[in-house]
């Protein structure tokens, strides 16, 4: 029996597992922030409406109960989906040729899993189209902590972790920045008034994983060419490994497509083609007020505000 077969399969362990590491790899979300086991649905996350405070008791004295109260949020499923045609003679090739376009697959889906994941963390938005999808109401761009950028990308990180961490009752960790490529470069470049670059180990930021201990991701994610409207935003700084709940909640299962248009690019049959369509379910919750954003400055002249994505 060949390795592609009709109907939905799933893809051997092996690529299974690569587009996995490769998505936990290559998007900020995840090389941030770590992803937590997931069962299907949706799952309910406990959280305090103040943090609980301990108490000295003497001998004999009576025990109080702390002010905190209980919540929840609910982390919420999202399915995303990549669609890749072959050429039919796959189905009547032998059994390694079919395992090669089953890593193809795999290889294509992964990068677009990757930013799917982050687009969605981010900025809710649907990377084939662009486009908001306005009825989630959970995405890290909601953050009310804005920072305007300017010509110093280290002060503006400097002020975005300041809000950060005196964000609510007690502030929050700062323990990830993302920042686009250009500030990366623009940050990597900076120099004394000696033509001394000021940070020597971040080279041309393109490969820099740390800026002063904080874990550095660097992605064009963050503001993403596929947006119809871009976001406008410079950088993400909070706190990745606490304030975004995540994770994968099924494995990858593959559909083999014979007939129709399921992907726009017209009838399968007339172009004696197949198409693989693999499917991923995520699962997160976006504590926003954790984070802080550096907008690009408005435009000469626009006195509108950028980047709030409301």
């Amino acid at each position: 029996m060949g390795a592609i077969t009709s109907g939905v399969f799933n893809l051997p362990n092996n690529l299974s597992d690569q587009i996995v590491k490769t998505v936990t790899s290559g998007s900020a979300v995840a090389a941030l922030g770590k992803s937590q086991p997931q069962r299907f649905g949706n799952t309910q996350l406990i959280t305090f409406t103040g943090a609980p405070k301990a108490e000295y008791v003497e001998e004999g004295d009576k025990k109080s109960a702390s002010d905190a109260t209980f919540g929840s949020v609910t982390a919420t499923p999202h399915k995303a989906q990549v669609t890749v045609r072959f050429d039919q003679e796959v189905q009547w090739a032998d059994e390694d040729a079919q395992i090669g376009a089953l890593t193809t697959l795999a290889d294509s889906g992964a990068r677009a899993l990757e930013r799917a994941l982050d687009l969605g963390v981010f900025y809710r938005l649907n990377p084939l189209t662009g486009n908001e999808i306005t009825k989630w109401s959970n995405y890290l761009n909601s953050s009310t902590l804005r920072v305007t950028g300017t010509n110093d990308a280290a002060k503006d990180i400097e002020t975005a972790v300041g809000k950060v961490l005196g964000a609510g009752d007690e502030g929050y960790d700062v323990n990830g920045i993302a920042l686009t490529r250009s500030e990366a470069f623009a940050l990597a470049t900076a120099k004394d008034k000696q033509g001394r670059p000021l940070y020597p180990e971040l080279g041309y930021g393109v490969t820099a994983n740390a800026f002063k201990g904080i874990p550095l991701a660097v992605t064009s994610t963050v503001n993403p060419p596929e947006a119809v409207k871009r976001p406008g935003v410079r950088g993400i700084v909070g706190d990745f490994a606490n304030g975004i709940y995540w994770g994968v909640q099924r494995n990858l299962p593959v559909e083999l497509i014979t007939t129709g248009d399921p992907d726009g690019q017209g009838d399968l049959k007339r172009f004696n083609q197949i198409a693989l369509r693999l499917e991923i379910v995520y699962a997160w919750y976006v504590f926003a007020e954790r984070f802080a954003l550096i907008d690009e400055p408005a435009p000469a002249g626009d006195s509108a505000s950028t980047g709030t994505g409301k």
